[in-house]
């Protein structure tokens, strides 16, 4: 129990730093142009967090923690502070700037998403796989039906003579 709890504790707090580190080089440039590595770094480091609370956890809603936690930073950053600081901005005249800070929200999230919808129960926990259509499978449980007991005739017409 302590070491899920520990290792849990381990997961988001490296989902805050990563968090922080993405926002901080959201303005990445190559000279002039716009380098995209905090949409990458969202990206994978949501999916990554999010299996690895998975697998520490071993349940779903725990999964979505490390998510909530980067929203939580996101969003933090979007807000300016009282003297003006603003680490997500709109773009302003930039229009590359907006398409990445766009994109940087909206894949981060999608992927958080994903990854939380593919999540399977763990194998042990599975019910019996259904075998619909399959002649080789168990008899169904449930009362004899008449033609079962001894009765030649069929069920549809059992009892008329």
């Amino acid at each position: 129990m302590t070491r899920r709890v520990a290792g849990g504790a381990v997961i988001l707090v490296l989902a805050a730093i990563c968090a922080i580190v993405e926002v901080f080089y959201l303005p990445l440039r190559a000279g002039p142009v716009l380098v995209p590595v905090s949409v990458l770094a969202a990206v994978a480091g949501n999916v990554a967090f999010t299996r690895a609370m998975y697998e520490v956890a071993g349940s779903v809603w725990p999964a979505m923690l490390p998510g909530v936690v980067w929203l939580a930073v996101i969003g933090r950053s979007a807000i300016a502070r009282p003297e003006g600081d603003l680490l997500i901005t709109d773009g302003g005249a930039s229009t590359a700037t907006a398409v990445v800070n766009l994109g940087f929200l909206l894949l981060g999230s999608l992927a958080v998403a994903f990854t939380v919808g593919t999540l399977r129960r763990p194998v042990g926990r599975q019910g019996p796989p259904a075998t619909q259509g399959s002649y080789e499978s168990s008899p169904v449980e449930g009362p004899p039906v008449a033609h079962e007991i001894g009765n030649s005739q069929p069920p549809e017409t059992a009892g008329r003579t």
